[in-house]
């Protein structure tokens, strides 16, 4: 059945596409043109011209390919693009680049050939458990609403498989904040947190907020996606107390600037 459904995707005109999108997501229709882009909870018919660079494909297919986002059949172009944007920002900054919350390493590897990471005089800390939530780090409210421990499955080896060839980064193994204290940079320009709990999440961002130079980058996965509301009253009120605003993403995603 999976071969039939891309062999179908091969054939059908995108004007289709467009059209049994809209159908399915019949609460989500945009109006005022030809759908441009329907993926992940974001419809419009806006401009997205990225999904026609060719560094940003290259870039989105080798991170899929570590199996993340679904792997081969990934359809979240505009998440993984701003991430690559965020990255590029803070590749002219001084300070490294910390990522809470990898998984089998699929924004990681997407940044990496975006902006050429692999040259670069920084380090690319990669902290996870690999395995998935820690039980001691899920918050009672978000036990209520379901969120368990685990979930994932075990990818450790595959990561270290997938980043062998890169000097510049290395891999923490371990639950956040417990292993924050391993992560050497004395300067951060890029601070991606996506551990799907506000426990981990507020500690990571307290302990790098004064490590992060002007200007510098927090991306925050699940800021505003849906079934994450802990997270995002945690973020509105860390924010509020650094003087700074979350910038709201329709993808789901946040933004801070230090």
């Amino acid at each position: 059945m999976t071969n039939v459904i891309r062999a179908l995707k091969d054939i059908i005109p995108q004007r289709m596409k467009d059209f049994i999108r809209v159908l399915k997501y019949p609460n989500n229709v945009v109006r005022g043109g030809r759908v441009t882009y329907q993926q992940d909870g974001l419809g419009t018919v806006h401009n997205c011209d990225f999904m026609k660079d060719e560094l940003f494909m290259k870039s989105f297919n080798l991170g899929a390919s570590t199996g993340s986002w679904g792997g081969e059949n990934a359809e979240n172009h505009w998440r993984v693009y701003v991430v690559c944007w965020a990255a590029n920002h803070a590749k002219h900054l001084e300070g490294d680049f910390v990522e809470c919350g990898v998984n089998t390493g699929g924004h990681a590897r997407a940044i990496i050939n975006y902006i050429d990471f692999k040259n670069m005089k920084k380090k690319f800390y990669l902290l996870d458990t690999f395995c998935g939530l820690s039980e001691k780090y899920i918050s009672e409210e978000e036990k209520k609403v379901g969120k368990k421990a685990g979930g994932y499955e075990e990818c450790y080896e595959r990561v270290k498989e997938t980043f062998k060839d890169f000097n510049n980064v290395e891999i923490i193994r371990g639950t956040v904040p417990d292993t924050l204290s391993q992560v050497k940079a004395e300067k951060v320009s890029f601070l991606s947190l996506d551990m799907n709990c506000k426990i981990p999440e507020i500690a990571a961002a307290e302990f790098f907020w004064n490590k992060m130079v002007s200007g510098a980058v927090i991306v925050l996965d699940d800021y505003g996606y849906s079934g994450y509301i802990e997270q995002k009253h945690a973020f509105d009120d860390f924010a509020s107390r650094k003087g700074v605003q979350v910038l709201s993403l329709p993808t789901g995603q946040g933004l801070i600037f230090r």
